[in-house]
């Protein structure tokens, strides 16, 4: 107990970055997938209509971007009707947004499970540790996230957006809806 008031304590002092959606400087900016179109639907601006992700001629990129604009709103369903669509399944960015979607639909094993996978493909993938400790401070298991939270810092994020939305977390039990 007094380890952890310490640590608390040493996150407390420490300046908080600016925090955003997806580990980017600024959340995702609505466009018609969020404002217009409804049931998993994303909006092609070139046929000037809402479509089904899987009948686009979108990139990987912009179908990520889609999926992280749902999530970001709230609409949990249809970001993963968007991943569903997305044609590597394995990429680590997709698995973290899998994690993502899941655990803010309670389904936490489900979630931890497709963070492991998007961090064996990718050690590196600082965001899925920030959701995945995020997830461990909503469950009360504050030791594995701080665990997240070093390994975070270890491999060269502190500062930035998983570290410091994770450091919050612990710090004050909230954590984000992005």
């Amino acid at each position: 107990m007094i380890k952890y008031l310490a640590f608390v304590a040493a996150v407390a002092l420490t300046p908080s970055a600016a925090l955003a959606a997806g580990g980017d400087s600024n959340p995702p900016k609505p466009t018609g997938t969020t404002k217009k179109c409804l049931f998993g639907r994303v909006w092609d601006a070139n046929a000037g209509r809402c479509v089904k992700p899987d009948k686009t001629n979108f990139s990987e990129e912009q179908l990520y971007q889609a999926a992280r604009e749902l999530a970001y709103d709230g609409q949990f369903k249809a970001a993963q009707d968007v991943l569903r669509a997305m044609p590597d399944q394995a990429d680590d960015r997709v698995l973290t947004y899998w994690g993502f979607t899941y655990r803010k639909m309670g389904q936490v094993a489900l979630a931890n499970a497709f963070y492991e996978r998007a961090i064996a493909v990718n050690p590196d993938n600082l965001l899925a540790r920030s959701y995945m400790g995020q997830g461990f401070v909503e469950e009360g298991e504050i030791d594995l996230a701080v665990a997240q939270w070093r390994e975070i810092k270890a491999r060269g994020g502190e500062g930035g957006w998983p570290e410091t939305s994770l450091r919050q977390a612990i710090r004050t039990g909230l954590t984000y809806s992005y």
